[in-house]
C-alpha cells in the first residue's frame, strides 16, 4: 500500500474543436469590429445561442444591436452595419 496518499486529478483546459473554433471566431470578430461589443447569448439550458453585437461607438454602425444565428451573419450584418454609418456621417457632412 503506498502512503503517498490519493491522486488529485487536475482540471484540463482543452477544449473540443468546435468550442476552441467558436473562441477563435469571437476573437475574430472582436479584433475586426472594435466598435462593437460581441458576445454570445445564452439560451435557458445554459447551452450557448445566438451571436450578439451591441453598439458602442456610433461611427461603427446605426442599430444598437445587432443579433444573428452564426458569426457568419453576424459578420455580414456589422460589414453592412458600418456601411450604414458611412452613408450617415456622409449625409451629415
Amino acid at each position: 500500500m503506498s502512503s503517498e496518499g490519493p491522486v488529485k486529478a487536475t482540471p484540463t483546459t482543452h477544449k473540443p474543436d468546435s468550442e476552441r473554433s467558436a473562441d477563435e471566431t469571437l476573437a475574430a470578430l472582436r479584433r475586426d469590429f472594435t466598435g462593437h461589443r460581441i458576445w454570445r447569448g445564452v439560451k435557458r439550458d445554459g447551452r450557448l445561442g445566438d451571436w450578439v453585437a451591441s453598439l458602442h461607438d456610433p461611427s461603427a454602425g446605426v442599430d444598437p444591436t445587432v443579433i444573428r444565428s452564426s458569426p457568419a451573419e453576424l459578420r455580414e450584418a456589422l460589414v453592412n452595419e458600418a456601411a450604414r454609418a458611412e452613408v450617415v456621417r456622409a449625409g451629415t457632412w
